[in-house]
């Protein structure tokens, strides 16, 4: 879900730089084994003059990265790296690290015309809202760097070169992309990572007041896209929700066509008035999302469903938020923003020391 939104601000700064004439190298992880503080994927961008974002890791590995990246930027050549993050530094690429794990990250020029081809395609898909597959030769003989997307109905842009490894990479990429899953793969004695980007869920708050401002900051550094609903004027503004795709004007009697509401939407009603959460919670429980989440105590909540005539179902989730014994808006917002990536994890949140085997591991 993270990736949707960061693999966005990256290839946008990639866009810009591009445009001003400099250079720029992408590293992406591309494998992963054991315990990992990031997932095939994560991105991390390293410019011409040493500046970077985004991240590759929990903050081990970004220094040896960006040298190498550095490196491929001279060289123009890109480079497939193995890092063993286990506790023996006589390992090949050990760095004593105690994580246990391993990282595969390919590193690539991500400003040259080649390149850009590709990233503007991507850059299109993401704006969008269906999900997308990345295939790049990231190791063996031959075609290393080149890249193809594609969709549901095959091969978007880009090409390896060759037709007949295009229509079997392509053939994988399918599968992955119907299973919503990336991969590293081997194809033809070449390594092909196919990175399969899925839209995020939307969250969508009833409710523009003082305390959403975090909730919706959060959320959007989540990853979720954010709109906010209000009907007064002067709440919604981008600079009061800064992390918001769109802002909505309208009260509950005005019905909720253009808003964003599916099986892949979230909702958080807190208008801080009975009657509009009440109309709010009634339209959205006609609706197929499965999140609706509802400020205030557990009675008020037991009012507002009997009063829309419906039942006390798994969907609504009233008080809303985890117990983390929070006080205040930003720490409520915390329990709110968790509780959504538990439910759309499908995890039953618990000390991260009570799970057996690897921390980050699916």
């Amino acid at each position: 879900m993270k990736h949707w939104k960061e693999t966005a601000e990256i290839l946008g700064r990639v866009g810009r730089l591009a445009e001003a004439g400099r250079q720029a190298a992408l590293a992406t992880v591309v494998h992963i084994e054991g315990s990992a503080y990031r997932r095939a994927g994560a991105k991390f961008l390293v410019e011409e003059d040493g500046r970077t974002s985004g991240g590759v890791s929990g903050g081990c590995l970004e220094a040896d990265v960006r040298e190498t990246a550095l490196e491929v930027l001279r060289e123009g050549i890109p480079r497939l790296l193995h890092y063993d993050t286990g506790d023996d530094d006589t390992k090949v690429w050990g760095l004593g690290l105690g994580c246990n794990g391993s990282v595969d990250i390919f590193v690539q020029p991500a400003t040259l015309p080649a390149a850009m081809e590709v990233t503007a395609r991507v850059a299109d898909l993401l704006a969008g809202e269906l999900p997308f597959a990345v295939s790049t030769v990231v190791g063996g003989e031959s075609h290393v760097g080149s890249a193809m997307v594609l969709g549901a109905e095959g091969i978007v842009s880009g090409s390896t070169g060759d037709g007949g490894l295009d229509r079997e990479v392509a053939r994988r990429a399918a599968g992955l992309l119907a299973r919503g899953e990336s991969s590293l793969d081997e194809i033809r004695s070449l390594e092909v990572f196919t990175e399969v980007q899925t839209p995020p869920p939307h969250l969508v708050v009833f409710g523009a007041g003082d305390d959403a401002i975090p909730i919706c900051a959060y959320a959007a550094d989540a990853g979720f896209r954010v709109s906010v609903v209000d009907h007064r004027q002067a709440y919604l503004s981008s600079e009061r929700f800064p992390g918001a795709t769109r802002l909505y004007l309208r009260r509950a009697e005005e019905g909720t066509d253009a808003l964003p509401l599916g099986p892949r939407t979230y909702a958080v009603v807190k208008t801080h008035s009975l009657a509009q959460d009440r109309e709010w919670v009634r339209r959205l429980l006609a609706t197929e999302i499965p999140y609706i989440g509802l400020l205030g105590p557990r009675a008020r909540k037991a009012e507002i469903v009997s009063e829309v005539g419906g039942t006390v179902g798994e969907r609504v989730y009233g008080p809303v938020g985890l117990d983390v014994g929070a006080e205040g808006p930003e720490q409520i917002a915390v329990s709110i923003v968790a509780e959504l990536l538990a439910v759309q994890s499908s995890r039953d949140p618990w000390h991260l020391r009570e799970k057996e085997g690897a921390i980050h591991a699916t």
